[in-house]
């Protein structure tokens, strides 16, 4: 493996900083979009028809999408490029999610899907010398990053690529939807409460795990007293949420721990009156989004002000 470019690549493309290239690669195929969905292989494809189609097979994902596709030297196996990545990636801290090759990857299904989407490669009737790995290094605080790394062998047409090993790589790095959160102000979150009777808070930060609120919350917690303050008569319960993985007990735990966090800030630090507020968790009993999918479970990960 190797970092440095080649002459040879298109103009404008570039290796993503998490993943090198193999050396002496070239890249002929480059795409970067700053959100997008990804569907990401986690199981044999049964559908020619793309990745989408395949939802039996694949796990959707949404963030940054950066495509790469390389021409490899010449005279190198898809085994010899793909155990250059994996190794790569796993002493990187990846953890592998799938792997397989030619008739367990699903065959043609496989390969043809492969030949679909914004990094579509044409390498021909290669399902039988293909490999595929699907694997996730988790970044908590940057926000996961996912690679979907497709090796096959070029056996269509003759130019440059016929012959060889062509490496599909899709780096998706999800980013934690709290970053992309606009500060509520005072006004707004009594505008809501009006209306609705709550609002969903996604600007008070937790620790991994954890009940410890982040110093980047403060903006929020600021509001959140200046509502309290701007209306004395107001009396709110502060309910925490979380997604569903882990155990029901665990998250009714951390949430209620994370709810009486925000109201210990409240009342310490801000000097609202105690009585003025309670503190609940509902784990993952009131979800907003699927958690099904990375996207929903950060939605989902929330701090709710109802109004008493």
């Amino acid at each position: 493996m190797a970092s440095v470019g080649s002459a040879a690549d298109i103009e404008g493309s570039a290796d993503h900083p998490a993943i090198s290239r193999y050396e002496g690669s070239e890249i002929i195929v480059y795409d970067t979009r700053e959100f997008d969905e990804f569907y990401l292989f986690t199981n044999k494809a049964t559908s020619r028809q793309g990745p989408a189609s395949n939802t039996d097979a694949t796990l959707r994902i949404e963030g940054k999408v950066t495509s790469v596709t390389y021409r490899n030297p010449a005279d190198r196996t898809t085994l010899e490029v793909l155990r250059n990545y994996q190794d790569a990636m796993v002493q990187d801290g990846f953890e592998i999610l799938f792997d397989c090759a030619n008739e367990t990857c699903g065959g043609r299904n496989m390969s043809n899907s492969m030949g679909t989407g914004a990094n579509s490669i044409r390498i021909g009737e290669s399902y039988g010398d293909q490999r595929y790995i699907a694997a996730k290094r988790a970044r908590p605080d940057e926000g996961d990053l996912y690679v979907s790394l497709y090796v096959a062998m070029a056996n269509v047409g003759g130019g440059a690529d016929y012959g060889r090993v062509i490496t599909r790589l899709d780096v998706i790095e999800l980013k934690p939807m709290a970053t992309n959160m606009v500060t509520v102000d005072a006004k707004a979150m009594k505008k809501a409460i009006l209306s609705d009777g709550h609002i969903a808070i996604y600007g008070i930060q937790f620790d991994l795990d954890k009940a410890d609120i982040k110093p980047d919350s403060k903006p929020t917690l600021d509001q959140i007293a200046q509502l309290l303050n701007d209306n004395p008569e107001l009396k709110l319960v502060i309910i925490g949420h979380t997604d569903n993985q882990g155990t029901h007990a665990y998250n009714m735990d951390l949430s209620d721990r994370r709810a009486k966090a925000v109201l210990v800030a409240m009342t310490e630090t801000y000097n609202v009156s105690a009585d003025r507020l309670q503190a609940w968790g509902a784990g993952f009993l009131s979800p907003v989004a699927s958690n099904k999918t990375e996207a929903g479970r950060a939605k989902n990960r929330r701090v709710e002000l109802v109004e008493q």
